[in-house]
C-alpha cells in the first residue's frame, strides 16, 4: 500500500489540472453539464460503472443506487462520474450472456482506461456481470470497489417459500408430468420474484458477489443484504465514500487479489454450495491478475471444506433466510481456520478484522460443521478419455445411486436435436441411460449456455424419475440441481471427446475416483476422430467473430487469449 496521494498526483489532474488548450476543453464542457470548478478541482473524480438497463430486473434498483453512492462520494470530498456500461440480464439474453461477459469486461477496461478515473464503484450482480467488472478492473488495474446488487425477496405461492431457478425447475417437472394446472403454474409465475434484486438462491449471482466478498473487493458484509432492505441503500452511499478513500490511498485490486485471497472465495464458494460456473468465472479472475488458477486447486480445496450453508438448491432455505441467520460474515467467521484471514481487503482491513464479531443467529440456516450437509466434496473435478481438460459435477446436488454409475448413452448433437426428440415416447430411454448433449460449449452454442440441466425425459417424469447422469460440454445455472456433469473440456465442437460419443456407447462415472470414462477402446477413438468433421463457424462477423477467434476453453476460464495475464493497459496520451 502506498502514502496517500497530493491531488497533482490524481490521475485525473492530466485532464483537469493542467493548464493547455485540451484541458480548458475539459473544463468548459464540465461547467456545461453545471459544475462548478470547486466540485471537481483537487478531488478524485470515481467512475461509477452502472450496469441498469430496463431489461435487467436483477438491477432495476441501481438508477437509486447510483444516486446513493454519489452522495457517498460527495460527503468524503470526491467526484462522482456515473458511466452506463453493457447490462447482462440472464432471464433475457440469448443465446447466453456468457457470450458478452468479455465484451463488458472489455468495455469495463476501456471506460476506466479513456475518461479521467481516479477509482470506480463497479455496481453489479446478475451472473455474468460480477465477474465480468471484476476482470475489467482487474487488468486496468485503477482503484476499484465492487457494489453487489444484493438478492431479491423469497418468493411466495400457496404458503411456500419460492426460490428463483430451484423451484422452477423443480414445478416445471411437476407440470411435465401432469402433476401441477395451469393455474397453479400461472401462480407461481406471478408469486416467484417479489422484488428487484437477483436470485435468492444460491445461484450464480449470489455465488459470485460472494466470493467478491470472498476476495476482498467489497465492504465487509455487502454481499448477503437483501436488494429492497434500507441497508443496501446505507451499504452503497458507505461503497461511495469508500471509493474516494481508495483513490488517495491507491489500493489497487492487484493489491488485494492474491493466490491466498483466491483460495479464500474458492473455500467460501464451497461452503456455500455455489455455482459450479464460479469455476470458470474465477479461473478467468485469477488469470488476469498473473495467478495460475486451474481446476485442480478447486477439487483440492473441495475435500477439506465442508457445505454448511442450508440454502437452496443445496439446502432448504433462500438468501433472505441467510442474512438474516448472520449472513457471508458469520458463515466465513465459522470457517475461519481454513481461510488465509491476514489477506488485505478493499475496505482497508484485513479478512480477520472483516469477520471478527460475527456470529451465527440461526444454526439451521449456517450449519455447524458436525451437521454440514456435506463433510466435504461438495464439488468434484473429473478427468478421464471423455473430458482430458476436465469436467465438474456437484455431487452433493445428485441421487447418490448416480455418484457411481454405469449406462448407455443417448446422443443428443445439439440442443435443438434435443428439443425434438427428448419426449418423443419411442426414446430409448431408462433410468440407467445417460444423457449427452454435444455442440453446447463455448464456440459449439455458442457462448456455453445453461443447458447443462438438462431435461428428463417425459415417459421418465411420468414414471417418477427425477434424476438421471447427464453429461455436456455446457454449464448450468446455480441455481439447479441434478446429476450433471458439466464444462466438458475439450468441447465437442473442437474435437474433444465428446463429439465421437455415439447412442448405446457405455459411459462410467465414478466420482469418487473422480474419473469420466468412455468406454470404448482407444483404437476405435482414434478412428472416430479421423472421421469427424468440425462443424461451420457460427458467426461471419462482428463481435461473434472475433469471439470465435479468441475464446478459451471452459478449464481455461472462458477468458479471450489476448486479454488474459497482466500486460499494462497503456494510458491515453497526456495531450
Amino acid at each position: 500500500m502506498t502514502a496517500r496521494k497530493r491531488p497533482e498526483d490524481l490521475r485525473s489532474h492530466r485532464w483537469y489540472g493542467a493548464t493547455d488548450m485540451r484541458s480548458f476543453g475539459h473544463r468548459s464542457r464540465t461547467a456545461q453539464m453545471g459544475y462548478a470548478r470547486a466540485d471537481y478541482a483537487g478531488k478524485p473524480v470515481i467512475a461509477i460503472i452502472n450496469t441498469w438497463s430496463d431489461i435487467n430486473p436483477c438491477h432495476a434498483h441501481f438508477r437509486q443506487r447510483a444516486e446513493e453512492v454519489k452522495r457517498g462520494v460527495w460527503q468524503a470530498g470526491g467526484f462522482p462520474v456515473e458511466m452506463p456500461a453493457l447490462t447482462l440480464s440472464e432471464p433475457f439474453q440469448k443465446p447466453t450472456t456468457m457470450l458478452y461477459r468479455n465484451l463488458l469486461a472489455m468495455e469495463t477496461e476501456e471506460l476506466l482506461r479513456s475518461y479521467p478515473a481516479d477509482a470506480a464503484v463497479l455496481m453489479g450482480g446478475c451472473d455474468k456481470t460480477t465477474p465480468a467488472l471484476l476482470m475489467g478492473a482487474i487488468s486496468m488495474n485503477l482503484p476499484a470497489i465492487f457494489l453487489p446488487a444484493g438478492p431479491m425477496l423469497r418468493g411466495d405461492w400457496r404458503g411456500q417459500h419460492l426460490g428463483s431457478g430451484s423451484d422452477v425447475w423443480k414445478f416445471w417437472a411437476e407440470k411435465r408430468a401432469g402433476n401441477l394446472t395451469e393455474a397453479a403454474w400461472e401462480e407461481i409465475e406471478n408469486g416467484i420474484a417479489r422484488s428487484h434484486g437477483h436470485c435468492m438462491t444460491m445461484g450464480t449471482a449470489s455465488t459470485m458477489t460472494s466470493a467478491a466478498e470472498a476476495l476482498g473487493m467489497t465492504l465487509a458484509g455487502a454481499a448477503s443484504i437483501p436488494a429492497a432492505d434500507s441497508r443496501h441503500a446505507r451499504m452503497a452511499v458507505e461503497t461511495g465514500r469508500r471509493a474516494v478513500a481508495i483513490a488517495w490511498e491507491d489500493v489497487k485490486p492487484r493489491d488485494i487479489l492474491t493466490a491466498e485471497s483466491f483460495d479464500n472465495a474458492i473455500t467460501t464458494v464451497l461452503a456455500l454450495g455455489g455455482s459450479t460456473n464460479a469455476v470458470v468465472h474465477l479461473i478467468a479472475m485469477a488469470r488476469r491478475c498473473g495467478i495460475p488458477l486451474s481446476l485442480d486447486r478447486f477439487d483440492a480445496l473441495s475435500q477439506r471444506t465442508p457445505l454448511v450453508a442450508n440454502v437452496r438448491p443445496a439446502g432448504k432455505y433462500l438468501m433472505e433466510d441467510f442474512y438474516y441467520a448472520g449472513g457471508l460474515r458469520a458463515l466465513m467467521a465459522s470457517i475461519r481456520d481454513l481461510l488465509h484471514v491476514d489477506a488485505h481487503t478493499v475496505g482497508g482491513r484485513s479478512l480477520r478484522d472483516a469477520i471478527d464479531g460475527a456470529e451465527v443467529f440461526d444454526a439451521d440456516v449456517i450449519l455447524p460443521r458436525d451437521r454440514a450437509l456435506v463433510a466435504s466434496g461438495s464439488l468434484a473435478v473429473l478427468h478421464g478419455n471423455l473430458a482430458p481438460d476436465g469436467a465438474v459435477i456437484k455431487p452433493a446436488a445428485a441421487e447418490a445411486r448416480l455418484l457411481a454409475h454405469r449406462g448407455p448413452a443417448i446422443v443428443f448433437t445439439d440442443y435443438n436435436d434435443m428439443a425434438a426428440r427428448i419426449d418423443d415416447p419411442a426414446l430409448p430411454a431408462t433410468p440407467d441411460s445417460v444423457i449427452v448433449l454435444q455442440n453446447a460449449g463455448p464456440l459449439g452454442a455458442p457462448g456455453m449456455p445453461e443447458w447443462g440441466q438438462l431435461p428428463i425425459p417425459k415417459k421418465l417424469l411420468e414414471q417418477g424419475v427425477r434424476d438421471m447422469l447427464r453429461i455436456s460440454d455446457s454449464r448450468m445455472s446455480g441455481t439447479s440441481y441434478g446429476a450433471c456433469v458439466l464444462h466438458v473440456a475439450p468441447e465437442s465442437y473442437v474435437g474433444g471427446p465428446l463429439a465421437f460419443v455415439r447412442d448405446g456407447d457405455l459411459i462410467t462415472l465414478d466420482v469418487a475416483e473422480r474419473r469420466l470414462q468412455l468406454d470404448i477402446t482407444d483404437t476405435e477413438l482414434a478412428r472416430r476422430r479421423e472421421r469427424w468433421q468440425r462443424p461451420a463457424p457460427h458467426y461471419a462477423r462482428g463481435f461473434g467473430a472475433l469471439y470465435q477467434q479468441h475464446i478459451r476453453q471452459a478449464n481455461d476460464g472462458c477468458d479471450f487469449d489476448f486479454l488474459e495475464g497482466t500486460a499494462p493497459t497503456p494510458d491515453p496520451e497526456i495531450h
